[in-house]
Order: C-alpha cells, then sequence, then structure tokens
C-alpha cells in the first residue's frame, strides 16, 4: 500500500485513489473459497448443473468478491505515515450487483470518500469502492468500507 502524509491523505479526499490490478477468478479459487466457508451451492460449484441456469456456468460467492477486497486494497489504498496498525472497522453498505462468472477477471477502484479522527491516534478512513467485472457493463459489486488506522 502506498504511504503519504496524513495531510496529503486528506487533501485525496473525494477523489479516486487507485484500481488494483486484475484478479483472476477462477474456478478453483472458488471451489476453495466454498470449502473455507462451507457454501458448497450448486451454483459456485457445479459447473454442469449451474451451465442449466440463466448464468451458463458456475459464478463466484458474492462473498468471495467481496472478501478480495484486502489484496485489491493492498496495490491502491493510501495509508499514513506511522502506521502501527490497520483493521476492518466494516462496512456502511455492500450491493452485490452482478455475477462473477468463473474465469472472469475483477478489479477493485477506490474512492477516499472521509478521513476522521475516531480518537486520538485513531483515524477512521472510509472508501467507496467499485469491483469491476473485466468486458462487463455492471460491477460485480460496490461498498462503503472502513478502515481504523492506529498511528
Amino acid at each position: 500500500m502506498p504511504v503519504a502524509s496524513l495531510h496529503d491523505i486528506r487533501s485525496r479526499v473525494g477523489q479516486e485513489v487507485g484500481v488494483s490490478g486484475w484478479l483472476t477468478v477462477d474456478q478453483s479459487r472458488i471451489d476453495a473459497f466454498a470449502d473455507a466457508t462451507e457454501d458448497h451451492q450448486f451454483i459456485h460449484v457445479d459447473p454442469a448443473t449451474a451451465a442449466q441456469t440463466p448464468f451458463g456456468g458456475t459464478i463466484a460467492h458474492g462473498f468471495l468478491s467481496l472478501s478480495l477486497l484486502s489484496r485489491m486494497a493492498a496495490e491502491t489504498m493510501l495509508l499514513p505515515e506511522g502506521l502501527r496498525m490497520a483493521v476492518n472497522y466494516g462496512f456502511d453498505r455492500v450491493r452485490f450487483l452482478a455475477p462473477v462468472r468463473s474465469g472472469k477477471r475483477i478489479r477493485g477502484r477506490f474512492r477516499l470518500d472521509s478521513v476522521e479522527e475516531k480518537a486520538p491516534g485513531q483515524l477512521l478512513m472510509r472508501h467507496k469502492v467499485t469491483v469491476e467485472i473485466e468486458g462487463e457493463d455492471k460491477p460485480a459489486l460496490t461498498a462503503e468500507w472502513l478502515g481504523l488506522m492506529f498511528i
């Protein structure tokens, strides 16, 4: 993650701070997520049965796409100088808008929405995130993601 002064970070509020590289969501990644979460619904793990649905094949779990935000953020989010620790603080809003079909590539687009001092030495940073699907008009998801930074 890029490191910047708090002044520079505050000056970027309302702006896009980065776009991650593309990540492939292949069947092996979907299957591993299904195993980790014990969510083996056929639409995710049974290509033959899933082919009979309007999706035409298997799709990623929405929570798989959401979980990949951490990986995408590693390339894009700005971190304040002197950061001791960053923790996921949660989401104010998540919407799953389009399925991610097995084999598709996704990337995250991050806009810094706000930076507020939660307590001395603690910054709450809010990002509006869009996960795009390569070659598709609708994004996989949109989210308002909160991160708590300890400096």
